[in-house]
């Protein structure tokens, strides 16, 4: 049976807040660092309830396109807003845990396999692969191609065929969740730190510490603000 009469989708009030925020700024030509007006003020100029606004500032929030400082305020954090479209969101917060739980089981082992298995060429990758992150974070990015290449060499240092094949399967799913977890504040330097135990072990050969070390790191990187969001709350 065709779906092409399946009931259709109730827009959500927030959605068309979202709308209004991002002509808002683009108008006003406003950009990093500035302030968004607060929460009551856009509620009563845009004719909508609280709860829509601040369900739309959460959706913004989750994207990193805007910072909240409690009691201080929504910034931006960059020029201009162009939030992803809702339901990509959503979807994207449907299969993120399944990703976040093959990262897991993958990378522990990796890592441990790492620790008993690597060369002086992949620690040297490591190595290249940290200062690149390290560097990224002091310009002030977010560090994801340091990130990458970091778990691209713990892989390659592991020297298993088959767990790449695996890893490589989810390329798209893993590069998804580390942009997801790099935009959390606060974040990057952490995700360094963690990167950093975790070189330390595999350099020392030390597998079930570098087991750990990665289960930390990625239990990390999936304290997200995006699963915490409702997308049908005050809808």
């Amino acid at each position: 049976m065709s779906d092409a009469l399946r009931p259709m989708a109730r827009p959500r009030l927030y959605e068309q807040v979202l709308d209004r925020l991002r002509s808002y700024v683009s108008e006003g030509d406003l950009g990093a660092g500035d302030r968004l007006p607060p929460e009551r003020e856009l509620a009563q100029r845009l004719g909508v309830s609280r709860a829509s606004v601040k369900q739309a500032i959460v959706v913004l929030e989750v994207q990193g396109l805007v910072e909240v400082r409690h009691g201080g305020g929504t910034y931006l954090t960059r020029a201009g807003l162009d939030p992803e479209p809702v339901e990509r969101l959503v979807e994207r917060k449907r299969r993120l845990p399944d990703v976040l739980e093959a990262r897991e089981a993958l990378e522990t082992k990796l890592a441990e396999l790492a620790a008993e298995r690597r060369t002086e060429l992949d620690l040297a990758a490591l190595h290249d692969a940290l200062h690149q992150m390290s560097d990224e974070i002091e310009a002030g990015g977010y560090g994801v191609e340091g990130d990458r290449l970091f778990h691209t060499a713990v892989t390659a240092a592991a020297h298993s065929g088959l767990l790449a094949e695996f890893m490589h399967s989810i390329t798209e799913q893993i590069a998804e969740s580390r942009n997801e977890s790099l935009r959390q504040p606060g974040r990057p330097k952490r995700s360094l730190a963690q990167h950093r135990a975790i070189l330390d072990a595999i350099e020392g050969g030390r597998g079930k510490a570098a087991a750990a070390a990665m289960r930390r790191h990625v239990r990390t990187v999936a304290k997200v603000r995006l699963l915490e969001w409702n997308p049908d709350e005050n809808a």
